[in-house]
């Protein structure tokens, strides 16, 4: 492929883990910050299940706020895991929307839909405890898209 047409394709949206010691680093891809957030969030979940195992069978929607974009994405992770936690669920399917103002902090509205957690379906492997500001990094690459991440407790 040649650099041209490298650089005319869209970022994808993906997720993937990354190792940190004893605990788990996230990370989501997208064209957009909000693909990035909702793919760190299925990086999330795939710590515990295997977010295709994960039906949409209930939405749950979250509103968080933060500074900045780092402490957003921690924001939101943790919503996440606080949401897994309450309500005994799983989410497999994201959606985000970020708004910004001049002066005013960021503002997060996530929808989730998942189910809930079914042992023998899901198989959870381990628990997460929480998103920590280790190795928080919300950046944009030219012609790459956005990168969100972060190390989870487990």
């Amino acid at each position: 492929m040649t650099d041209e047409a490298a650089s005319n394709q869209l970022p994808v949206t993906r997720w993937e883990h990354f190792e940190h010691g004893a605990d788990i680093g996230v990370r989501g891809f997208g064209p957009t910050l909000e693909a990035a957030f909702a793919q760190a969030a299925v990086a999330l979940t795939a710590v515990v299940a295997a977010p295709a195992m994960v039906r949409a069978h209930e939405c749950i929607e979250v509103e968080c706020e933060a500074p900045d974009l780092e402490m957003l994405l921690m924001t939101w992770l943790n919503a996440v895991v606080s949401q897994m936690g309450i309500r005994h669920m799983l989410f497999g399917r994201y959606r985000v929307t970020i708004q910004s103002r001049a002066h005013q902090p960021y503002h997060l509205r996530g929808e989730m839909w998942g189910e809930a957690v079914d042992v023998e379906r899901h198989q959870p492997s381990v628990e997460v405890k929480g998103a920590t500001a280790t190795e928080l990094r919300v950046v944009c690459h030219p012609h790459a898209g956005w990168v969100a991440q972060c190390i989870v407790d487990v």
